[in-house]
């Protein structure tokens, strides 16, 4: 990249000194504050806290199997910690998630001792800590698209284009630099959509595969690990986009001692051949949403619309929630059939249907009725909380809907007792359910969760229609 976009870099780094980013994705999570811990104090405790990144790409367990790409790397920092140490002296790691933008400021509070994000970080959100070595070396942003969809070779292609972006993502400030240099020549800037909290990099990717997003940008082995269980995803390396970095693991001001010590692990690390063997495996057949809002399925929505909008209103939940249910259900198909004599748009079962008053689930109107009134006897008897807030509710309630509702409060009862956030699913709770019975319903809560986020970006023009 040319000197001028280093210096526009650099300018931007100090100009916007806080990430942009949405909401959280549930209640900030801290524990009482305390110092951060050098290396004696690790030690005397026999434990290693590290703040991972809560995404699915960075940390995790499906059933007793890494799937995290930080997995096997802080398991090797804690055989090498536990080299020379006798038996009852040895350090265990303990895994810490929370959000990408939340990980440097709980390692300052001292909730953790190392920080392991995974992946690029937003330059300001590094204040007050110290990075180690590369843990990778010359990270290269990659531009991702899908294939079929119109490649990128020149920035100046991307003027006027959207690209979707997690919160605290590490490209924030290169698509800054960028859109400083496409002003220079007067194109107009490359927008940029920040995305819902609920989604992490690999929801984004698979949200780019169903052409719900048209393009986003990620970290080069972000997107090379991806693309091998998203055959669909078209990696656009012909362009650059600012120069490559460095991923790092981050420590406290003060402990040296650790620092140091995680830099000689890391000069000698090197990754096992088939570390992500596990992850080819368990995800090439989830990660499968579609486009909602494609041509035959926009028209299927609006034939159902007002059935939907009624019973919605009716029970107070968005209509837009009915109908990704709807989508991932039937792929709004009234016709269609399930197991277990679930059937129709919504798949209810005349048990479920009967439990909330409903006889005739045969007609669409009966169905849809059934199955609002389900959710809303979830909500009400097990998901009422005010601690709740919107999307991690209906969350919840998806969880309880396709795996039963006295289960996932058992499932929030074991986060709160392993420190996880019990109020929030995505990320927090949901690692509970990957563990006890895998991807399934992990899988089903997200693919409705980007069902409804697909429709809630067009919902000005969908209700537009509504009222004709």
């Amino acid at each position: 990249m040319q000197r001028p976009l280093l210096t526009l870099l650099l300018i931007f780094g100090l100009l916007f000194a806080g990430p942009a980013s949405a909401r959280l994705p549930g209640p900030l999570q801290t524990s009482a504050n305390s110092q951060p811990r050098d290396l004696p104090q690790v030690r005397s405790t026999k434990e290693l806290r590290v703040l991972v990144n809560q995404s699915r790409n960075s940390s995790g367990e499906i059933k007793g199997e890494p799937v995290g790409v930080e997995y096997h790397r802080l398991r090797a920092l804690e055989h090498y910690l536990n080299g020379r140490e006798r038996q009852g002296q040895l350090i265990k790691v303990k895994l810490i998630p929370r959000a990408k933008e939340q990980l440097l400021g709980a390692l300052q509070r001292g909730e953790g001792d190392l920080a392991a994000p995974g992946e690029l970080l937003d330059p300001g959100l590094v204040r007050g800590v110290s990075g180690s070595a590369p843990v990778v070396d010359q990270v290269a942003l990659l531009l991702v698209g899908r294939k079929g969809e119109r490649s990128f070779s020149r920035v100046e292609q991307l003027s006027g284009r959207t690209i979707a972006l997690t919160s605290a993502s590490g490209a924030g400030a290169v698509i800054q630099a960028l859109n400083q240099q496409l002003a220079l020549r007067k194109r107009a800037p490359i927008k940029v959509e920040w995305v819902d909290p609920t989604l992490a990099v690999e929801d984004v990717l698979e949200m780019v595969q169903a052409g719900i997003y048209h393009l986003t940008v990620v970290e080069r082995p972000i997107a090379q690990r991806w693309a091998r269980v998203m055959p669909r995803l078209r990696l656009d390396t012909r362009l650059q986009l600012g120069q490559p970095q460095a991923v790092r693991w981050y420590v406290g001001r003060d402990a040296t001692l650790l620092l140091e010590t995680v830099d000689r692990f890391l000069a000698g690390y090197r990754a096992p051949e088939n570390q992500d063997a596990a992850f080819e495996r368990i995800y090439r057949r989830q990660y499968r949403v579609h486009d909602p809002l494609a041509r035959q399925d926009r028209q299927r929505l609006q034939s159902v619309r007002a059935v939907l909008q009624k019973h919605g209103q009716a029970q107070q939940i968005d209509w837009l929630n009915l109908a990704a249910l709807a989508f991932k259900e039937s792929t709004l198909n009234p016709a269609a059939r399930g197991t277990g004599g679930a059937h129709g748009l919504m798949q209810i079962t005349p048990a479920a249907a009967q439990r909330v008053g409903v006889s005739n689930t045969a007609t669409v109107d009966g169905n849809v009725q059934a199955s609002a009134r389900y959710l809303a006897l979830i909500r009400r008897k097990f998901f009422a909380s005010p601690q709740l807030n919107e999307r991690e509710r209906m969350a919840f309630i998806l969880a309880a809907y396709n795996l039963g509702p006295e289960r996932v409060q058992a499932m929030r009862a074991e986060a709160r007792r392993r420190g996880l956030n019990g109020n929030q699913w995505f990320f927090q709770t949901e690692r509970i359910a990957m563990e006890q019975v895998g991807m399934g319903p992990v899988n089903f809560v997200n693919s409705v969760n980007k069902y409804f986020l697909a429709f809630n970006r067009e919902r000005a023009a969908l209700e537009r229609v509504a009222k004709r």
